[in-house]
């Protein structure tokens, strides 16, 4: 009897434990946050991953499209293509 109540509860606290790390999981953004912003003769993409901004995209309404990615300390890089990593998996493919 000892054992099935020992096994039970073994279970039950596994059980318990893996619900709030499913519950953790599920809360973290899975895709970055983007807001939009619209000014003079550009528009502007931030994206943030857990609240930090990561890249801003510049669309210009003449010229190329670029980014801008933060370098250590206050200032900007302006770079070409976009520096974020965003896993993407292919599941079926037809």
């Amino acid at each position: 009897m000892r054992h099935y109540l020992l096994v039970i509860s073994v279970l039950v606290s596994t059980v318990l434990l893996n619900q709030s790390a499913l519950a953790d999981d599920l809360a973290l953004p899975v895709e970055p946050e983007i807001v939009i912003r619209h000014e003079d003769e550009k528009t502007f993409y931030e994206y943030r991953v857990n609240g930090v901004l990561k890249e801003i995209k510049v669309v210009p309404k003449v010229g190329p499209t670029y980014y801008l990615v933060p370098s250590d300390g206050s200032a900007w890089i302006k770079e070409d293509r976009s520096q974020l990593l965003v896993p993407k998996w292919v599941l079926f493919e037809w």
